[in-house]
């Protein structure tokens, strides 16, 4: 039999596998044309549409539980792309 050559999604995290659906690329070029990350300085557009994300596919009511949340699985959310 031949060597299975398709992408295998064992091992990655069901939001990992959900955020490789958005085109990252195409995610900054929107930014850049209408300049939404003009004047951050931490927080970028990228960083807030995951938190957003997380969020709603972690079921958190509040602002608070997201950040707790994310700060509780701060060590496992690094294939995200969040620098904190």
């Amino acid at each position: 039999m031949g060597k299975d050559i398709e992408k295998s999604l064992v091992g990655q995290p069901i939001f990992k596998q959900m955020m490789d659906f958005l085109p990252r690329n195409k995610f900054d070029l929107l930014v850049s044309k209408h300049k939404s990350d003009r004047y951050y300085k931490t927080y970028s557009s990228w960083d807030q549409l995951v938190t957003m994300l997380f969020g709603i596919f972690s079921r958190c009511d509040s602002m608070g539980e997201v950040c707790d949340a994310m700060k509780t699985l701060q060590g496992k959310l690094s294939y995200l792309g969040l620098d904190s």
